[in-house]
């Protein structure tokens, strides 16, 4: 068995923010899918949005805008 790779802080960081990007776009209106899916396609835009210091909620409704 491989074995598992150690994400570091920042990566866990820009995880859990887009865990909360995604409950404030299902708040918003959208299914978890919509989110998700979302979030994946536009997953460079989302990243810079985190490293531009924007909160999930902030980046959800720019995302929704």
């Amino acid at each position: 068995m491989a074995k598992k790779e150690e994400l570091d802080e920042e990566t866990l960081a820009f995880i859990q923010w887009c865990i909360e990007v995604e409950q404030f776009l299902v708040a918003g209106g959208a299914t978890v899918k919509q989110a998700q899916d979302h979030i994946e396609e536009q997953v460079e835009w989302f990243t810079d949005q985190f490293y531009e210091g924007l909160t999930p909620e902030e980046a959800a409704k720019e995302a929704l805008a």
